[in-house]
């Protein structure tokens, strides 16, 4: 059934309801009923096929607390009438609720996609599946640009249900949608509605915006659930609402959300397209001076970019890209980040009021390098940052050591926790076994050890204090 037909049936349906509430509803004619009764059948389908594989996501996040210091003279006060000065707490922790749903099953792990603010700030995640079961969750990656977060649980033997997922570019205004999740923590709740608009992006939600906007209820809790076409296939991530509005809710198309975990499964990291320019969209008045219709002016080109080495200078208006006509900002950076690094493309710009078309070869969004680091080794607890000559000087690192990363936090209860690695400690050397242990010089130098190692765990040589001692970091089961 089409949307046309479903929407010939909501229109039959209301005539059904006002009939029935007249003299005249013996008139209603069986077909009539049968056209209202498959658009609810069709909603009924898609609940009892999502909603299993549908999952609440609790979490647990440690806030800590910056206190400035007291001053004896307040203490002394209290001292003065007997009375203990009080204990101010340095850090407190916070229960968040949200949703998530199974996308892949391998290896007797469950991989779960959601929104990165669900557990971008999580000491600890918990999964419940509609049968009751409770797991805790690991984080395979987070991709803070686009809101989206896989996890995992493992599951062994266990046969647990998997969405399917859909295609987000395919999808039309005014189709009926289906939002599936945990809003306020009433589990597994349904609601409808229809997709208000598509490519809505300057929310200032994220750096990477493209939703899908739709009236379907969102509320706090639906964060990370499932948005799906009346086919049951997930076309979107329910992601953020509109405080104080109703029928404004947004999800991050499923097709961003598909790469995003593409690249963490394959790579630990997301890959991104990077052209390296400053852009704003043509204004009408800009396109009439320009002599154009559309496109994106350049306002900058960064130094030793990919734009800069093709030949696009400030002032040029991107018109093309690889063929593609380029509508906005959005549309832009949309088309870049999902090239793939090192390919060439071809962009028409407009410069004088001439088309030139230009041969660019994409590189590696920065950061994205360094983001993965950090990604990749919270899996064992804990987070490392190079040891910089400032840092140095703040932390009276002894002269003798020339290089390495420092330990900056350990999470408890971690791998590295149990490895007895602390705060503090500075690996300066890495290996699978003691022969091909490797200086450590910067994190992605301990990155590509702990990408080869795999399973086998990693050997680190570690600095704590003036002695040198010898850890050995195993994977979590």
């Amino acid at each position: 059934m089409n949307t046309r037909q479903l929407l010939k049936g909501v229109a039959l349906l209301g005539l059904s309801l006002t009939l029935m509430s007249s003299p005249s509803y013996s008139q209603v004619s069986q077909e009539d009923l049968k056209v209202a009764q498959s658009l609810q059948k069709v909603f009924e389908n898609v609940a009892e096929k999502v909603k299993p594989a549908v999952v609440n996501i609790s979490t647990v996040s440690e806030i800590k607390l910056n206190h400035p210091p007291i001053p004896p003279e307040f203490r002394d006060f209290f001292h003065q009438f007997g009375f203990p000065f009080p204990d101010f707490p340095e850090k407190f922790e916070t229960r968040a609720l949200g949703s998530g749903f199974i996308v892949k099953v391998k290896d007797g792990w469950a991989y779960i996609l959601t929104n990165n603010h669900v557990v971008a700030k999580a000491k600890r995640i918990k999964v419940k599946l509609t049968d009751g079961s409770v797991y805790r969750a690991k984080v395979v990656g987070r991709d803070p640009k686009t809101d989206v977060a896989l996890i995992k649980i493992k599951v062994g033997n266990k046969k647990v249900p998997v969405v399917e997922l859909g295609d987000s570019d395919k999808i039309k205004i005014g189709e009926f949608v289906i939002a599936i999740g945990n809003p306020y923590g009433l589990n597994w709740t349904v609601t409808h509605g229809i997709i208000s608009a598509t490519g809505r992006h300057g929310l200032g939600l994220n750096p990477i915006e493209d939703f899908i906007q739709t009236d379907a209820a969102i509320n706090p809790g639906n964060s990370g659930g499932p948005l799906c076409d009346i086919n049951g296939k997930v076309i979107g991530i329910n992601t953020a609402i509109v405080r104080n509005a109703q029928g404004l809710g947004f999800a991050v198309p499923i097709n961003i959300a598909k790469k995003v975990m593409e690249d963490l499964l394959k790579y630990g990291k997301v890959i991104r397209g990077w052209l390296g320019v400053y852009i704003e969209d043509i204004s009408p008045t800009l396109a009439k001076k320009f002599g154009v219709k559309g496109g994106v002016l350049i306002t900058r080109v960064m130094p030793n970019s990919p734009a800069q080495k093709g030949g696009i200078k400030s002032g040029d208006i991107i018109v093309e890209y690889n063929g593609e006509p380029v509508k906005n900002v959005s549309d832009l950076q949309l088309k870049v980040i999902n090239t793939k690094p090192g390919e060439v493309v071809k962009i028409v710009v407009v410069r004088n009021g001439e088309r030139k078309v230009l041969s660019v070869k994409i590189g590696q969004m920065p950061g994205s390098e360094k983001l993965a680091s950090t990604d990749l080794m919270s899996k064992f607890g804990f987070s490392v940052q190079e040891l910089t000559p400032e840092l140095r000087r703040k932390l009276g690192v002894p002269n003798w050591i020339k290089e390495g990363v420092i330990v900056t936090e350990v999470k408890p209860g971690s791998p590295a926790d149990d490895a007895g690695l602390r705060e503090g400690d500075i690996i300066v050397g890495a290996g699978i076994t003691p022969r091909d242990l490797k200086p450590v010089k910067k994190a992605e130098d301990l990155l590509k050890v702990i990408e080869k190692a795999g399973s086998k765990g990693v050997l680190l040589k570690v600095i704590r204090g003036e002695g040198v001692l010898y850890i050995v970091l195993n994977p979590e089961e």
